[in-house]
């Protein structure tokens, strides 16, 4: 038995990844530009941490069964990894947009005639806090129906 015949692993995985993938064209239709670091970033439609526990579960369901342990246990996980992915991560980035704004007025206010001080500035303004860590709901609901039809789908492929 290799790694391929786990197919709630396989459906996972598939899910993680072509999530990420479909983020850059989703990133080119709404800004217009190509952006293939959205394959790696976090955040954005579809979420998908959301997209992989709902692969899972759906996996899980309809391999072991709506009733089993797995499958309870699937479902746990994923709405702890949602309501972390739509909470507390994008809480976190809110706090690191409000950082960064006020790192950038401060900047903008101070003027020294210091080099130390002014080279101290450049490496803060380096070390800027990353603002896309967590998802809107609709990007979480995007993710899980996403993460749920690939699922199933791949359940009719493997069976």
């Amino acid at each position: 038995m290799s790694v391929l015949d786990n197919y709630p692993l396989v459906a996972a995985l598939a899910a993680i990844f072509t999530a990420q993938a479909i983020k850059i064209p989703l990133h080119y239709l709404y800004h217009r530009e190509w952006d293939l670091k959205q394959m790696i970033s976090t955040g954005g439609m579809p979420s998908s941490h959301s997209a992989g526990v709902t692969a899972l579960g759906a996996a899980i369901g309809v391999q072991e069964g709506l009733d089993s342990a797995y499958f309870a246990l699937a479902v746990v996980l994923g709405l702890v990894v949602m309501y972390d992915a739509m909470g507390i991560r994008r809480h976190a980035g809110e706090q690191a947009i409000a950082i960064n704004e006020l790192e950038t007025a401060f900047d903008k206010h101070i003027e020294t005639d210091d080099p130390e001080f002014s080279r101290h500035l450049l490496r803060r303004k380096r070390k800027q806090l990353k603002e896309m860590l967590g998802h809107h709901p609709i990007e979480v609901a995007g993710g899980a129906a996403y993460g749920i039809a690939l699922g199933v789908a791949l359940y009719w492929l493997y069976f």
